[in-house]
């Protein structure tokens, strides 16, 4: 009888080994398969398992095999043919710690035999959950593939595997065997232990397929794979590996399905775009629940192949039967091989204890990746700690133009949320990047060449006729039918057509007359009444041929008239977009300076409520003013929906090669037009004095002190929460409805309670609601009351708007907040007075207002009847509380009996009591229902898209739950804190006098040192000279440093200037050094 040297005297030691235990079985097989890992002994060791399994035959053992020895060999027959050339059964060994080879494995070989023979020709395969490797080595056997990876977590299963790779690598001499590229099974197969994937991700091996015949858990035990696993573990434990008794961490757990999810995760990560995974999967949770693991991941799903198989009498499925209990779903058995209508857990449950055979079905799925790259760029930014998200993940599509939007922007969305710890600065006139790719498709697709200094962006369409007609505030307009939906009702109710002297009266004297679309009728109109500005839409009949478009251009400029064509309808985000006549007209010619273009992009797939527009201006002037009325008006454009629309710009333009072509020389009308309306009084004085943002070009590189925004790290909470409103399909509104956290938020930040009649509004910014309850202060000829060192924005925005204001002094003593003696003063003197109180943080000071001095202004503003805009965007952000102890607004107010025209208005915004990473969105509270329907009447808010929401929600109740996100808001005042220290001993050295912050994100200092100086500047051929003061330092440090920072005209208070802290770090120690740069200079 055979042996092996140096270690077996014959076959029958062996066997007595074996038959002692399965540990001594498996020690006696892992000596084994160390001479066959030797090539040295390799060929004796072959030849002694030709023996063993011949003796075995011989005695009439095999049968009982694994009973006696703790061991089997079986051969394993792949093709029922006899003619077919290559082997035709495989040898395999099993031990009891592995499954052995049953019908779902069967099942699943039969599902790969489905596919062509090319699927694992010269490709790199590997397959998830080998046991003793036979479905490896047949892939190998039959396909020839450059590599199969056989992974499985057991590690005396990885053993097995290897013993049988050269049980048929080798043949019963032990001498190799070579195929048709001279290959042998030792050069295709390798066996490693893995969980799941990881042995291919720690070894950067990318896969071309991956297979796994992974078991499902019915009754999962989260304990089970707490135990440590080895290779001296218990038979016992080593076999319930093969279940992977663990919950994986997914929905799909409830359905016994979190592995094989794991596994398709995993897999996504390693393979390549154009790869394939296939996998065996019961039908218990029922078929959609099976295809929808993989849809809901961005897969396309194929069934291979499909069969019944009896379910193991040992199987408990009673796990199964309390999930129907709890849950509407119902799970899929059979009675018998042969029933062909689905029984639930609980029917299959009774039968089989009555003893009958319930089946289940078995297919194989065969799944490929949609829109690969982008998909595996959303599961790479979800494994690096958003794993928690993946559950709300959805990639299933029934519309494909549906997928190729949306996914493309969730990769986007991705990237962004992975690679940048912050969102960045934007202007107001929108994202440079996004106004690029407008302007980009502008030329590839309809042939205009204009850039993006031509582009201004707006929140929406109805925002943009809005700010248009604030802008001119024209006598009388004409608007057509269609665009008038969200006007002030006062604009269209008015009959002040006739002119009256001065064409510039105030916002409350403009007139909108409803037009009809047809061209024929519009320029009859405008013959007619002669209105200042126009603004249309082109009917569908007339708008491919640019003929209507430019008999109004003619008309417009012959009656003096401003004209702003509307495209919206007509414009299509496609690759092969419908012709447009008024873009026709702009490719062979100019823009004139009396026109404009106005376009609001709606036409998306998936959110028929996300709205950006965009504004076509090739004056230079208007093109500013309107840049700037956002700026007033709106405050920015939300930059998530600026992130949408441009990756659907840049996945229309990513194709394109450059235009190889000239562009085509553009033909000038020098026809002279008559005059035309300009900007309002109100609104020239604004765009002159205020102080805006500062405008940056390609080659400037400024650092912001002078934006009302944090640009600190964006917390993972709300990374997650910002992915997950996007991610998700069908959210329901009331996982939208923001509102119940709002009220639980004001009521523990602030102390004020919203009862039931209460009206909660809702903007992208809070400056567009301030704006509102401005025009309300407006309409009811009141007098807005704003203490100096108020938000310079806020400011000029009610100058904007022409609203009657009386600054309010305040004095240095007291940080230039506002006391009770200075408000009375200044009541005594106005009517109707609407008060604006920034709090309990004050920007821009930094201050802040005690309970007991809030509510000594609130009974001032009691006793004169005054109407109070109490703005909390600002506060949130307090890190020197020393003697601070919060509002108690209900308190206040409880105490309080004034004039019957008294009443608090409560403004207030998310993005500084949490640290939302720039993420905006504004709220108005009003306890008057007279107020709310004022506001109503202003229409045109551009209201946060429901994702915006949804994160909104989502952060304020998990706050609530946590009383911080994970702690980012204490960590965010610490950083702040240090701020404001760092900054003001940079300030104090370099001669500037500070006052002292408390919270939020700003403070303001005195220039005492430089007041006087002259200085000079040279800087690409231009001089500048000037002696520095109060209204021109911001000028000189911009002009010097590249430093922007708010001059006195914003703070409204003489010699001050506003600084602002949150910046990134970067950004912060670049603007400290421009501080001392500044000192250097000016010395």
């Amino acid at each position: 009888m055979a042996a092996v040297k140096g270690l077996y005297g014959s076959v029958d030691e062996f066997l007595k080994q074996c038959s002692q235990s399965g540990d001594s079985a498996y020690s006696a097989l892992r000596s084994l398969l160390e001479r066959l890992e030797n090539p040295d002994t390799r060929t004796e060791a072959r030849i002694f398992f030709t023996h063993l399994q011949k003796k075995l035959e011989t005695d009439g053992a095999s049968e009982h095999c694994l009973d006696t020895y703790h061991f089997q060999i079986q051969d394993i027959f792949l093709e029922r043919n006899e003619g077919y050339q290559k082997k035709k059964k495989l040898t395999m060994m099993v031990i009891p710690s592995i499954f052995m080879p049953e019908d779902w494995s069967f099942t699943f070989y039969e599902g790969l035999n489905r596919h062509p023979d090319s699927i694992f020709k010269d490709k790199t395969v590997a397959e998830l959950g080998c046991g003793n490797g036979w479905i490896s080595i047949a892939i190998a056997e039959k396909w020839s593939p450059l590599k199969v990876y056989g992974l499985d977590i057991n590690p005396r299963a990885v053993k097995i595997s290897w013993i049988n790779l050269y049980l048929n690598a080798l043949d019963e001499n032990g001498e190799l065997v070579y195929d048709h590229e001279k290959k042998t099974l030792l050069d295709r197969v390798e066996f490693y232990e893995s969980d799941l994937l990881s042995y291919c991700r720690d070894n950067h091996i990318e896969l071309e397929r991956i297979v796994g015949c992974i078991p499902q858990i019915l009754n999962p035990n989260p304990d089970a794979m707490s135990k440590l696993i080895t290779e001296n573990a218990s038979e016992e434990f080593l076999h319930s590996l093969s279940n992977y008794c663990a919950l994986q961490g997914f929905v799909e757990d409830q359905f016994g399905l979190g592995l094989i999810a794991r596994a398709v995760e995993e897999g996504i990560d390693v393979i390549k775009p154009m790869g394939i995974m296939i996998f065996n999967m019961g039908g218990r949770p029922g078929q959609g629940v099976c295809k929808r693991l993989f849809e809901r991941r961005g897969l396309r799903v194929n069934q291979l192949w499909q069969t019944k198989i009896l379910q193991a009498s040992d199987t408990d499925i009673s796990a199964l039967v309390e999930i129907e209990k709890n849950n509407p779903h119902r799970f899929e058995f059979f009675m018998g091989l042969v029933g062909d209508q689905p029984i639930c857990a609980r029917t299959a449950w009774a039968f089989g204890k009555a003893g009958g055979r319930i089946s289940h079905a078995l297919s194989v799925y065969s799944c490929q990746l949609r829109n690969p790259n982008q998909v595996k760029k959303i599961f790479d930014f979800l494994k690096n700690g958003f794993q928690d998200i993946s559950n709300s993940l959805d990639l299933s599509f029934q519309d494909e133009s549906v997928a190729d939007e949306k996914i493309p922007f969730l990769a986007y969305l991705a990237g962004i949320l992975k690679d940048s710890s912050r969102f960045p600065y934007e202007p107001p006139t929108g994202s440079k990047r996004f106004r690029d790719l407008i302007a980009g498709f502008m030329k590839t697709y309809h042939h205009v060449p204009i850039s993006a200094d031509n582009v201004a962006i707006f929140p929406s369409r109805a925002t943009a006729i809005e700010n248009t007609l604030r802008l001119f505030t024209p006598r009388l307009a004409i608007v057509d039918e269609h665009l008038t939906r969200h006007l002030p009702k006062q604009w269209l109710t008015s009959l002040e057509i006739e002119q009256k002297g001065d064409k510039k009266t105030s916002t409350d004297g403009i007139t909108v007359i409803e037009a009809p679309r047809q061209s024929d009728l519009m320029i009859e109109l405008i013959k007619k009444l002669r209105p200042q500005v126009v603004v249309t839409g082109i009917a569908p009949f007339e708008a491919v041929t640019s003929s209507a478009f430019e008999h109004l251009l003619r008309t417009t400029r012959e009656i003096g008239s401003r004209l702003f064509i509307d495209i919206s309808d007509q414009f299509e985000l496609s690759s092969l977009p419908s012709s447009i006549g008024v873009l026709k007209y702009l490719a062979r010619t100019p823009l004139p300076s009396h026109a404009a273009i106005i376009c609001g992009l709606l036409r998306n797939q998936v959110y028929a409520d996300l709205e950006v527009a965009f504004v076509i201006s090739e004056e230079q002037t208007i093109f500013d003013g309107l840049s700037k009325s956002v700026e007033l008006l709106q405050g920015n454009t939300a930059l998530i929906s600026q992130y949408y629309y441009g990756c659907l710009f840049n996945e229309l333009l990513s194709f394109k090669l450059p235009d190889r072509r000239p562009p085509t020389e553009r033909e000038t009308e020098n026809t002279k037009s008559s005059d035309m309306i300009g900007f309002s009084s109100s609104a020239i004085s604004v765009l002159t004095d205020a102080e805006l943002s500062i405008k940056e070009t390609d080659t400037s590189s400024l650092i912001h002190m002078d934006v009302d925004q944090i640009f600190l790290p964006t917390p993972t909470p709300v990374k997650a929460a910002i992915f997950e409103s996007f991610a998700r399909q069908n959210v329901t509104e009331s996982e939208c409805d923001v509102t119940p956290s709002i009220k639980q938020f004001i009521k523990t930040a602030y102390g004020f309670s919203a009862d039931h009649t209460a009206e909660f509004i809702y903007a992208d910014f809070p400056l567009a609601l301030f704006n509102k309850l401005v025009l309300c202060c407006i309409e009811e000829h009141g007098t807005l009351c704003i203490p100096t060192g108020s938000n310079g924005t806020y400011t000029a925005a009610a100058r904007f708007l022409n609203a009657n204001i009386v600054s309010i002094p305040t004095c240095p003593e007291t940080g230039f907040k506002l006391t009770e003696n200075q408000l009375g003063k200044a009541l005594e003197t106005v009517t109707k007075p609407w008060v604006y109180i920034s709090g309990p943080t004050i920007n821009p000071t930094g201050l802040l207002y005690s309970n007991e001095e809030m509510k000594s202004l609130l009974k001032t503003c009691a006793k004169y009847g005054a109407r109070v805009i109490i703005d909390t965007s600002f506060s949130g952000v307090e890190f020197n509380l020393k003697g601070w102890e919060g509002w108690n607004l209900d308190g206040s107010l409880a105490e309080l009996k004034g004039n019957s025209s008294f009443c608090v208005c409560l403004l207030g915004g998310l993005f500084f009591k949490m640290p939302t990473g720039g993420l905006a969105s504004g709220f108005l509270v009003l306890n008057q229902r007279f107020l709310a329907d004022a506001c109503y009447g202003f229409l045109g808010l551009n209201k946060p898209h429901s994702t915006i929401r949804y994160t909104a929600k989502k952060l304020l109740d998990l706050r609530e739950q946590n009383g911080d996100l994970t702690g980012d808001g204490e960590k965010q005042g610490k950083i702040l804190a240090d701020r404001l220290k760092r900054l003001k001993q940079t300030l104090e050295s370099c001669g500037w006098e500070v006052i002292e912050a408390h919270g939020g994100v700003s403070l303001i200092a005195k220039p005492s040192a430089y007041l006087g100086k002259t200085i000079k500047t040279d800087k690409d051929g231009s001089a500048w000279e000037v002696k520095l003061n109060d209204t021109n330092i911001r000028e000189a440090m911009l002009r010097t440093t590249g430093l922007c920072i708010n001059g006195a005209s914003w703070t409204g208070i003489p010699g001050y200037c506003r600084f602002t802290l949150a910046l990134e770090d970067i950004d912060f120690d670049r603007a400290l050094d421009c501080i001392a740069k500044f000192k250097q200079i000016v010395n």
